[in-house]
């Protein structure tokens, strides 16, 4: 019996070893850091001009994060996440952004904008778990 249990006991542990040389970078990173919700508001507002339709667009963006030790390096970037938007932003037809499916695709599309350029700049893909309009105002 005591036997079966030790080899039991070394294949388990075996499996935990082995399991932990194959986990990313990016796994062993978020185990590291302590699981905290923070909010990082991007003042002031976004601004931008739009083509078609209505003329321009003003939002409130929040950026919401799992681990809130991290909100010192997504706001070090801030300049080229407002940057990333507002390319994105200008690009847009205002009127496919009066609409409930239109400022959803650009939430999303802006949540992708925001990842792609803080992976860029940092090297990691999970500083950012989404992406909040508090105010949006199309006209």
């Amino acid at each position: 019996m005591r036997s079966i249990l030790r080899k039991l006991c070394i294949l388990l542990i075996s499996f935990l070893f082995v399991g932990n040389l194959y986990a990313s970078e990016e796994e062993k990173e978020e185990e590291a850091l302590e699981k905290e919700i923070g909010y990082i508001e991007l003042k002031p507002s976004i601004v931008s001009n739009l083509t078609g339709g209505p003329k321009y667009i003003r939002a409130d963006v929040q950026l919401k994060t799992d681990y809130a030790s991290v909100i010192p390096d997504v706001e070090l970037h801030t300049p080229a996440i407002r940057h990333a938007i507002l390319m994105l932003i200008a690009s847009e037809d205002g009127k496919k952004l009066k609409s409930r499916d239109g400022k959803e695709k650009l939430r999303t599309d802006a949540l992708d904008a925001v990842r792609k350029i803080l992976e860029e700049l940092t090297g990691k893909k999970t500083l950012v778990s989404d992406l909040y309009f508090t105010a949006y105002y199309v006209k």
